[in-house]
């Protein structure tokens, strides 16, 4: 079976063929969340922010421009959505707080470390490490979606990985 360049998808979808815009969720629907959790650092409420924004984004596809930004214009909307799901978590659990019922769970001292020094990174390379890693990206799909060069994709995530082992090695996990 031959699958449709995006572009066509987008087209149909834009036109109100709902298959071709299911097809469109359908692929990029992984990308989204690896992109949402670099932002949420949770797995489910990376999940919960991915279906907003493709629910967003059907609202709104009308609106895109160029059909060839679609990747692009997707993980905008992604994003800002998992901002926005994150900024009415941390109000939740500040009401939480205030009222007590706030629970910690215990977690393995080198899986902290490695998330504390993910957080440590900035946005663009923490969103490059989970397309590469967590979601195991290729760098050609990496630049389709962030439209930017795999250049500087490699750039990086090197400069990525060397903070992250930087940080790792200070906090006393040897072997990075």
């Amino acid at each position: 079976m031959v699958q449709e360049p995006d572009t066509v998808l987008v087209k149909a979808a834009i036109k109100g063929n709902t298959e071709s815009f299911t097809e469109l969720c359908r692929r990029y629907y992984p990308v989204m969340v690896a992109i949402a959790h670099s932002i949420t650092g949770e797995r489910d409420l990376a999940e919960d922010a991915t279906q907003t924004a493709f629910a967003k984004a059907a609202v709104k596809l009308p609106q895109l421009k160029n059909e060839k930004k679609f990747p692009g214009w997707l993980a905008a909307i992604c994003r800002n959505t998992a901002r926005d799901l994150i900024r009415r978590e941390n109000g939740r659990q500040r009401t939480d707080e205030l009222s007590g019922t706030t629970t910690k769970t215990n977690s393995d001292d080198s899986t902290e470390i490695v998330r504390e020094a993910l957080n440590k990174l900035s946005a663009y390379g923490k969103e490059i490490i989970y397309l590469r890693f967590y979601d195991g990206l290729s760098y050609e799909q990496i630049s389709s979606v962030l439209g930017i060069s795999e250049q500087a994709i490699n750039g990086r995530l090197r400069r990525a990985k060397k903070k992250m082992a930087q940080y790792i090695k200070r906090h006393g996990i040897n072997g990075f």
